[in-house]
């Protein structure tokens, strides 16, 4: 199929978004810069700072701002060792969120094959420190694949995330299975990123997992079904595509820009195919306020319902 395609040139209209600014954005770099927070919407340089930010939003980024692996596409810095593990990170991060009065928040990290565990026991200590300052608010753990030395200890690290109760576990595919090794660092694998989605789903079914591809980079509409249907089969719950954008002149080139009706009639695709929620557009991102959305109200849903069971049983 080739209706709607666009080849690479000027950045197209839809594309283009207001530079930062405002009250809220100025209070939500404050809280960060006090607590020396990092946000993936920095480090990654995400087209949506302004619209989060604006919003009192934010993508926290722990372990560091520096990652092990060098993946083509990404503009967060890389080295063989990251940065040492601030120990105060957890308190911090859950302060910041208490802070901005955020409901939902959504924790990233770089990955940290430099760590015996991955970083695992971090990201859980994050997890827990904001659960235990407010319990009711939702965290969504975007994770790397937990590359270890054999399956065994892989799991034992995505089981460490998964007992600090986070409400989503979500991993990227990033892109196709043709494309994974010429965009995505060489320890990086289409079907271990498979994996770790359904290894998160088997160990906890009810949580929510979700999972994000970024378009643009010479996949095929074909390609992109069939990772839809890889997903699926591995249990991912929510999918999220977007536009890829070349960070800098170093980075992998942009070999198309998708337009928005080619992102709606991929959503429709997607939506047939079983997924909870689909969030597909030129500036959607993995953490994407829509998608936010919809989970949150998904979960408080289905905690009234539990709590309604609960309170049947209680009195039957």
């Amino acid at each position: 199929m080739t209706t709607h395609r666009i080849t690479p040139g000027p950045k197209p209209t839809w594309l283009k978004v207001p530079i930062p600014a405002g009250s809220t954005v100025a209070g939500v770099e404050k809280v960060l810069r006090e607590r020396q927070l990092h946000t993936v919407c920095e480090e990654a340089r995400c087209p949506n700072l302004g619209e989060c930010w604006a919003s009192g939003t934010a993508t926290f980024m722990v372990l560091g701002d520096t990652c092990t692996r060098g993946c083509r596409f990404c503009a967060v810095k890389t080295h063989s060792r990251g940065n040492p593990v601030d120990p105060e990170e957890p308190e911090k991060v859950a302060e910041a969120c208490a802070t901005m009065g955020l409901k939902y928040v959504v924790l990233t990290m770089v990955d940290r094959d430099d760590l015996p565990d991955g970083g695992a026991g971090h990201v859980a200590a994050v997890i827990g420190a904001i659960k235990r300052r407010n319990p009711g608010l939702l965290v969504e753990a975007l994770v790397g694949d937990w590359l270890a030395a054999d399956p065994a200890a892989t799991e034992a690290q995505i089981a460490t995330v998964l007992d600090a109760a986070p409400d989503v576990y979500a991993h990227n595919l990033e892109t196709v299975l043709r494309l994974t090794p010429r965009v995505r660092d060489h320890r990086c694998s289409y079907t271990g990123s498979l994996a770790t989605l359904r290894t998160a789903k088997r160990l906890r079914p009810e949580v929510v997992t979700k999972s994000s591809l970024m378009l643009g980079l010479s996949e095929s509409e074909r390609e992109v079904d069939q990772a839809m249907d890889d997903l699926r089969e591995f249990g991912v719950d929510v999918v999220t595509f977007g536009q890829y954008l070349r960070p800098t002149l170093k980075h992998l080139p942009v070999r198309e820009h998708l337009t928005p009706a080619r992102f709606q009639a991929l959503e429709r695709r997607a939506l047939q195919k079983g997924f909870l929620y689909v969030a597909a557009g030129p500036l959607v991102r993995s953490s994407y306020k829509a998608a936010e959305f919809y989970i949150a109200g998904m979960l408080r849903q289905r905690r009234s319902l539990a709590t309604a069971a609960g309170k049947e049983n209680e009195s039957a």
